[in-house]
């Protein structure tokens, strides 16, 4: 009799149990309430952080960058997600078009997709020559020491997905208008090359995954439980402390009966289309 497989990191979603949605929404507001604090941190010691998301198609990479940034100041964490590069780009330095949005002091950028795209949909793709893969496999490791020695907190993070989970979030995008614009033909060419992605992918990370800048794996299997170890991950890589300020006392309003607000009348209002009897016939 064949032995039972045991269950692995990449496993599919619906071979494993999920956290309780009260307790994962209980944890994520927890961890969203530290990531105030790491972002006020960052500010007030003008640190310069830059996290990378990478991975497959619909490993969940957009929602995890969603929580982290939800209750961020936008000033202090952006997220830069780069299109096409432009035939200007296109005969720059590869690394050209990434610089100008790296952090000054103070702010955090994540990276919705980064320069991997040369080892990964470009090497795959096509999109980029042998000589021009070769040479970015050899100077990335560089390039990011380079950051380091900058002062830059540089963290990487590769979203591990099933192919059999992939093609079950590629087919909730397909009967989901909501959804169906994440499905590029990008996206639906990488369906057929699962073997050619992950042969570029361990390929890359031989070569990138350095004691300095190590690749951090994610299994994004279950979608919460990723966002979850992502985020509690991204607080424990960064030493920080609570600069919560002490609550303020408001004092009362003052009354000045000499305003008089113009009639109503005057100004252009949205109509109202929902009230509270929406709904009730």
């Amino acid at each position: 009799m064949a032995k039972k497989k045991s269950s692995k990191a990449g496993d599919g979603a619906g071979h494993r149990k999920k956290i309780a949605n009260d307790v994962y929404e209980a944890e994520l507001a927890r961890l969203q309430d530290e990531l105030v604090k790491l972002k006020e941190w960052v500010r007030s010691e003008g640190l310069k952080v830059v996290v990378i998301f990478e991975g497959r198609d619909a490993a969940g990479k957009g929602g995890v960058i969603k929580r982290i940034t939800e209750y961020l100041n936008p000033r202090v964490c952006r997220v830069i997600a780069l299109g096409t590069p432009t035939e200007r780009e296109k005969t720059q330095w590869y690394f050209q078009r990434y610089v100008p949005h790296l952090p000054a002091a103070g702010e955090i950028v994540l990276f919705d997709r980064s320069w991997y795209n040369r080892g990964g949909v470009e090497r795959v793709m096509g999109f980029c020559t042998d000589e021009e893969y070769q040479e970015f496999m050899r100077t990335c490791p560089e390039f990011e020491r380079m950051l380091i020695r900058s002062g830059i907190i540089l963290i990487k993070y590769w979203f591990s997905v099933s192919d059999d989970e992939q093609e079950r979030r590629f087919q909730s995008r397909l009967n989901d208008p909501k959804k169906r614009w994440k499905l590029s033909p990008m996206d639906v060419e990488s369906r057929n090359r699962w073997v050619e992605y992950s042969k570029a992918k361990d390929a890359m990370f031989a070569h990138t995954d350095t004691k300095q800048a190590p690749w951090n794996v994610v299994n994004s299997d279950v979608k919460k439980h990723a966002r979850l170890n992502c985020i509690k991950h991204l607080l424990d890589s960064i030493p920080y402390q609570d600069l919560t300020p002490e609550p303020i006392v408001l004092a009362p309003r003052k009354n000045d009966s000499s305003y008089v607000r113009p009639p109503i009348s005057d100004q252009s209002f949205v109509p109202e289309y929902y009230t509270a009897d929406f709904g009730k016939d």
